[in-house]
């Protein structure tokens, strides 16, 4: 494709500073929906709110994710990326700046729903830049870059919460953590345009973004995503998966404390361990589908190996519940959050694989709804079964996904939409 735009640079790899901004709004995200996990524990005996209540909390956000998936992907295919995230970031960070005035467990529920709501664009926009700005071969590893901000965001919650909280108090911490949102609004205003208006980007890497055959670019009726199975490939996929990711983000931080006796500061080394290392697992995630490919190895087989091993690095968190010893549940749930995050940078390719750019974000808007309800039911449950029920359904549900996944997309074709 030619672009009339002018004095292009020579030489650029400007589609990495984009991605490179999707992961710090990424990061900023999961820091935001990461405060009121962090200071569970000490809000407990502020506010006066049990498990149960604090699991209402949780699904609040879920079903506000639940909602907000189902329509996000189809705004961001409608208004674009660039406008698209720029509401969605302006509403979560003033829904987490809200949380500081909070004082009852509904004010704290209403505060999540509305974070939750506006969060629900952050991964349409981020898996729709991606296809914009990446050929198919790069997505996986732009994909798990980018989703990586979700494990450094959560590395950072509980280093920066404790700062917050000695600085501005508890309530504090909730604005500080908010605010950051709009200093990252600044940049992507300033930065981002599509590739082919953007005079940063080089004749050279233009060719490089737009290096697949051409793709359908006529508007795709919603309703006839629906209709296909790849779209539920994509959905299935993310509703037995997802709900154990944000396990890990909601009830990783009061399990430690309360199983292991630890300090609001005590826990700070072992929730960042185990979230530091699933950063290595979201990026080698991307890397072995990525290297795959680039050795010749179709689609099909280099996604579901990928995902294969991800998945069963999963598995031993089933003996979680069963160690009295706090650095082996360390070293299972690092191995654990490394596998989700790997499978988590293939599923999102999937979207981008089956559909083209014209619905990614609208199908990883739906997959995304449908992995929202399943985790509506699964916080639900988290305050009332016990953990070893909990870390059993983690151990097991990404096998039962991947196999999903190959019944209804043997062989990873693009989806015959009308």
């Amino acid at each position: 494709m030619t672009t009339t735009v002018s004095n292009r640079p020579a030489v650029s790899r400007y589609r990495w500073m984009i991605c490179g901004l999707l992961f710090f709004a990424t990061v900023i995200a999961y820091l935001d929906r990461g405060v009121l996990a962090y200071l569970e524990k000490t809000l407990e005996g502020i506010i006066g709110f049990d498990r149960a209540q604090y699991s209402n909390m949780t699904a609040a956000f879920s079903a506000a994710y639940a909602l907000g998936m189902l329509f996000a992907g189809r705004i961001t295919d409608r208004v674009g990326t660039r406008l698209g995230f720029s509401v969605a970031v302006v509403l979560w960070s003033l829904a987490a700046m809200a949380q500081g005035a909070a004082s009852t467990p509904v004010a704290f529920g209403v505060g999540m729903f509305f974070l939750g709501l506006g969060e629900a664009a952050n991964f349409p926009a981020c898996i729709k830049t991606v296809a914009e700005w990446f050929p198919k071969m790069e997505r996986a590893l732009a994909t798990a870059i980018f989703n990586s901000g979700a494990n450094i965001g959560n590395i950072v919650a509980p280093a920066l919460v404790p700062a917050f909280v000695a600085m501005f108090g508890w309530r504090g911490s909730f604005v500080a953590a908010g605010a950051l949102g709009f200093v990252w609004l600044f940049f992507w205003l300033l930065m981002y345009r599509k590739p082919e208006d953007h005079p940063k980007v080089s004749e050279r890497e233009l060719e490089i973004i737009q290096s697949d055959p051409p793709e359908r670019i006529k508007p795709v009726s919603w309703g006839s995503l629906f209709t296909v199975k790849e779209t539920w490939a994509f959905a299935f996929a993310k509703f037995l998966t997802d709900p154990i990711w944000w396990f890990y983000v909601f009830w990783l931080p009061p399990f430690l404390q309360g199983t292991f006796h630890l300090s609001l500061a005590g826990a700070r080394i072992p929730l960042i361990i185990a979230y530091a290392t699933s950063c290595v697992g979201g990026v080698a995630g991307g890397w072995i589908s990525s290297t795959m490919l680039k050795r010749g190895a179709s689609l099909n087989v280099a996604r579901k190996t990928a995902m294969a091993i991800c998945g069963a690095a999963v598995v031993p968190v089933c003996f979680v519940p069963f160690s009295h010893s706090l650095w082996l549940v360390v070293a299972l749930l690092s191995l654990a959050t490394a596998g989700h995050q790997g499978w988590s940078a293939n599923v999102f390719t999937l979207a981008s694989d089956m559909f083209p750019r014209a619905a990614v974000a609208s199908v990883v808007g739906i997959g995304g709804m449908i992995g929202a309800a399943g985790n509506v039911l699964f916080q639900y449950m988290a305050g009332r079964v016990s953990y070893l029920i909990l870390f059993s359904t983690a151990a097991t549900a990404y096998m039962v996904a991947l196999l999903i996944v190959h019944l209804l997309a043997p062989k990873l074709a693009s989806a015959e939409l009308k």
